[in-house]
């Protein structure tokens, strides 16, 4: 297949006109404007102008469209690849909530069955498993049940990581939580990325859990203490570390524009990763849904805790995240692109294969107008 006269989104983020040459699921030539190969028999297929970026990464998302990755169920997991897929997020890894620790070992093992199994092109690619909890702080609790929050144990993490059989990418803690937290960053840092979760950190004790190796904090802002000038708590630690990467929800409900703005020009576009945080109400009409065991009532894109009101996840899919960025928050598209594509495919350790459009990745490219809307889904090659 070849995709002749688009915007292609280059490695550089920057976009350059010209066209797409993708034999074999892979991407084997990028060619400027006028310079289309002879076609040689492949399909030729004309952008007309329109944008060409990698297919979206969302390392942080619950479900979608009546399914949770924690239903623990195989066909809920194909259902939420579908839909994913057909929105431009090529590749994901979904997140837990805070549940009983055979419950969520069952999750990563029926993940693990999934993610070995045969699946078609229409599926996005499950790449990881984001844990959000159970080692999580009651005080900054959110969406999650507290009765089944625990400290951060060193044991419980080698079982979630042999359930899952390499797919948990990220386990989150609360420092605060554990006099033990600096020494268990230390024994599990190699093996799987620790980050800030649902903390009420202050600066000195997140300073001390990201020297000792956490490389990541969970939805900045949210679950966390507020900036402030004399507590700068885990986002002034977050800024001072500059070997972490930061998650952000833009769905234009859990921060307010300015804010947004603001944390990129204090991070900077390469330390920041846009996730949708998306629960099972994503795609479905307004109602009532639960996440993590817990009652959530959803009018538009606001999601909230039935009992209190407070916040649960979003109902915003990850492409219309990004589309809120760059229209409602005034982010540089090319910045916007590049934080859901080529920052998780870094953050989560998959660079090599997915995240930039570039000669020997996989052929995963969303094809957008200039309204930003999706017309176009490749997935390893193929036109979905």
């Amino acid at each position: 297949m070849i995709l002749d006269h688009v915007r292609v989104f280059t490695e550089d983020k920057k976009f350059t006109d010209g066209g797409i040459v993708i034999k074999n699921g892979r991407i084997t030539e990028i060619y400027t404007e006028g310079n289309c190969p002879a076609a040689d028999g492949e399909e030729i297929l004309d952008g007309q102008g329109m944008y060409a970026i990698p297919g979206l990464i969302d390392l942080h998302f619950h479900g979608c469209m009546g399914d949770d990755f924690c239903d623990g169920d195989r066909e809920a997991l194909k259902r939420i690849a579908e839909y994913e897929a057909s929105v431009g997020v090529t590749a994901i890894a979904p997140a837990t909530m805070t549940l009983p620790v055979e419950e969520l070992e069952h999750i990563l093992c029926v993940a693990a069955a999934y993610k070995n199994g045969v699946h078609s092109k229409k599926e996005a690619d499950l790449v990881g498993v984001n844990m959000e909890g159970p080692f999580i702080s009651r005080v900054k609790k959110g969406a999650q049940d507290e009765r089944n929050i625990i400290p951060c144990d060193t044991e419980v993490c080698d079982r979630f990581l042999r359930a899952s059989e390499g797919l948990v990418k990220f386990i989150g803690i609360a420092p605060e939580e554990s006099e033990d937290s600096v020494s268990f960053i230390r024994a599990v840092k190699d093996r799987v990325n620790v980050s800030l979760a649902h903390t009420n950190a202050d600066y000195d004790t997140a300073m001390k859990a990201f020297e000792a190796g956490a490389d990541h904090a969970v939805h900045l802002y949210n679950a966390m203490p507020p900036f402030v000038h004399r507590e700068p708590g885990v986002i002034g630690a977050v800024y001072d570390s500059k070997h972490v990467m930061a998650e952000i929800i833009c769905d234009g409900v859990h921060i307010h524009p300015a804010a947004v703005r603001a944390t990129f020009e204090m991070l900077g576009e390469d330390r920041m990763i846009l996730i949708s945080d998306s629960m099972r109400a994503t795609g479905m009409p307004d109602g009532s849904y639960t996440l993590g065991g817990l009652d959530v009532n959803v009018v538009g894109n606001r999601a909230t805790l039935a009992s209190d009101g407070t916040i649960a996840g979003s109902a915003t899919n990850l492409m219309d995240c990004m589309k809120t960025a760059v229209k409602a928050m005034k982010i540089p598209l090319e910045t916007a692109v590049a934080c859901a594509t080529i920052n998780p495919a870094k953050s989560l350790g998959i660079d090599a294969e997915y995240g930039s459009i570039c000669p020997g990745k996989k052929a995963h490219i969303v094809l957008m107008d200039q309204e930003l809307h999706v017309q176009k889904v490749i997935k390893d090659g193929e036109l979905l």
